[in-house]
């Protein structure tokens, strides 16, 4: 059987940019997540992953290229705090109890 070939266009709104780490942090579970930003179809996304083991990933923020690059550092750093704070990852949690 012949895997499926993949195409891309040139120029296209769904182009993907490579990933970049923005952070690291480690929960009280003794887990390393990594904050990575990527292109999206022109969109800039911040997701937080875990690193070398399964587990959810979470979408941190999308559209920060309309705020720019000082936008970016300051949630990267809140995110970080926040996250040795609370020992989880911060989009794990809820207000809802």
């Amino acid at each position: 059987m012949t895997p499926p070939a993949a195409t891309r266009n040139q120029g296209s709104n769904n182009d993907v940019g490579e990933r970049t780490e923005l952070g690291r942090y480690r929960t009280a579970a003794g887990v390393e997540r990594v904050l990575y930003g990527q292109r999206v179809a022109k969109v800039v996304r911040v997701t937080d992953v875990p690193v070398d083991r399964p587990g959810r990933a979470y979408l941190v923020e999308r559209g920060l290229e309309e705020d720019g690059f000082a936008a970016l550092l300051a949630l990267v750093a809140d995110y970080l705090e926040t996250a040795n704070r609370l020992g989880v990852p911060p989009m794990s949690t809820t207000i809802f109890g």
